[in-house]
């Protein structure tokens, strides 16, 4: 039997199933989870969603303001304390993928006890077992709880079962809503006060240190304090949340995932991102001692540059591309603490610097229209938001190298379909390279999205997904807390 001892409220659909399944139902699409608990002690569970990147993407990491909504998939996790020192962790269905459901770690090892915790050998530990690697996403916040001092020593163990219907490498953040599920679930079981941004600023220490992606923070901060029915514009500067939007009643934004799987450890993501921070180590280095444009820099983020600054005082110190191996000779490294420049590749800098400097002004515009468009039915507000959408796609394919055919074939479709469809604008989002497409429309693009996917498949032999639908975040979901009798 399985008591809920908090007050359940209205729960999503998705984390009703996991109830069923911690209560053993045999018609659970998680499967009979509440075996792995043991009975008498209470279980934890929390609840972090994937989100759409609906603008800014790629540009969070040099500064800019980035605009994103929680989807209606989520991460469910249920924790509970051990009378051992090991972390025991099952996730339901992996198995499907070829991975192990089942990994069993000792806690020492994760977390030594005082001092400093070493990530560079928690991550060989993790990578070492590609089949388990996966865990690193869940057990990773041991280790950075304690290495970032927020846990001097865990008094025990814990066991740690969930669920997820966000699929794998699409660009919907399935990464970041483990992360701060785990983040979240151990913070109520260790009795570790976390707020909303700390949170999100340890879960992605996670992706960062321990499993070695260098994403930005957007998708953390999201998962964590996004809102249902809001887009949450966040400056990340480094992570200041300026609002909740509303989304206007006559808006809908949906994301279509293509089918390609991408890799944020990829090297076109990487190497895009370092490209950005050579042009501000060039930018830096030469206004050193200046005024103007230099002031801004000193801040460290390119988004701080104006388009005219950069236009004018900046653009034409930038090479075009430069070799990795000349770049250190005269400039050492970059400023960004989780990539490294290779010395044998090329990499191209100036377009890599002017897609951020451009994103900026672009979300910024961006979030002002669906603003305002919330406040009084103005059509041409949420035209100019699609138009920015597809700049901010075409930046992404032109400028940074991350585009994909299959999402070109997206983009470039419901433009066709226009606004008298129901299509305001869609671009690719998160780090590009396939993944999903956001699109914002109204009503009426529903009427043709079902043809849209069905056209596409033809086209590419790949059989597209609809996310719709917004859902809490992490903390507006808050936790369950039940037991096993």
């Amino acid at each position: 039997m399985l008591d809920c001892l908090t007050d359940r409220g209205n729960l999503p659909a998705d984390a009703e199933a996991f109830e069923h399944a911690l209560a053993c139902t045999p018609d659970s699409p998680f499967g009979p989870l509440g075996t792995r608990f043991a009975a008498g002690k209470p279980i934890y569970v929390v609840r972090a969603p994937a989100r759409l990147d609906c603008m800014g993407g790629i540009a969070d990491y040099s500064g800019s303001l980035v605009c994103e909504m929680t989807l209606d998939r989520a991460v469910l996790m249920g924790l509970q304390a051990r009378d051992d020192r090991k972390v025991v962790v099952h996730s339901a269905g992996v198995d499907e993928l070829g991975l192990s459901p089942d990994v069993t770690l000792v806690l020492d090892d994760l977390a030594p006890g005082p001092g400093t915790v070493d990530y560079d050998a928690v991550k060989r530990r993790f990578s070492s077992a590609p089949e388990s690697a996966w865990a690193a996403y869940v057990a990773g916040a041991f280790s950075v709880l304690q290495g970032e001092g927020h846990m001097e020593r865990f008094p025990h163990g814990a066991t740690i079962v969930l669920g997820s219907n966000i699929p794998l490498r699409v660009g919907a953040s399935s990464s970041a809503a483990l992360e701060i599920a785990a983040m979240h679930g151990l913070s109520l079981l260790y009795g570790i006060n976390l707020d909303g941004m700390t949170l999100a600023v340890l879960s992605q220490k996670v992706e960062n240190h321990v499993v070695g992606a260098a994403c930005g923070i957007m998708d953390q901060v999201t998962c964590a304090m996004g809102t249902r029915g809001r887009l949450l514009s966040l400056l990340c500067q480094p992570h200041t949340v300026r609002e909740q939007i509303p989304i206007p009643d006559e808006v809908r934004i949906v994301g279509i995932n293509s089918g390609i799987r991408r890799e944020i450890k990829g090297a076109r993501y990487t190497n895009s991102r370092i490209g950005a921070f050579m042009g501000l180590a060039i930018l830096q280095d030469h206004f050193r001692s200046g005024n103007g444009a230099a002031a801004n820099l000193r801040l460290g983020y390119l988004c701080n540059l104006s388009t005219t600054e950069y236009v004018d005082s900046c653009r034409s110190l930038l090479p075009s591309s430069i070799s990795g191996r000349a770049f250190k000779r005269r400039y050492g490294t970059t400023p960004d603490p989780v990539t490294t420049v290779d010395p044998k590749v090329v990499y191209k800098v100036r377009s890599r610097v002017e897609h951020p400097v451009y994103e900026h002004r672009r979300v910024t515009d961006f979030t002002e229209c669906i603003r305002l468009a919330g406040s009084s039915v103005q059509p041409k507000l949420l035209e100019r938001a699609g138009r920015l959408m597809y700049a901010s796609d075409w930046s992404y394919t032109h400028r940074c190298g991350l585009g994909s055919a299959e999402t070109a074939w997206i983009v470039r479709e419901t433009r066709k379909l226009g606004v008298e469809a129901g299509f305001y604008g869609a671009r690719i989002t998160g780090g590009g390279a396939g993944g999903t497409v956001a699109v914002a429309g109204n009503d009426r693009m529903f009427d043709h999205l079902d043809h849209l996917l069905e056209r596409y498949g033809e086209a590419t032999g790949i059989e597209a997904e609809l996310f719709t639908g917004t859902s809490p975040g992490a903390l507006e979901f808050g936790h369950r807390i039940y037991r096993r009798t």
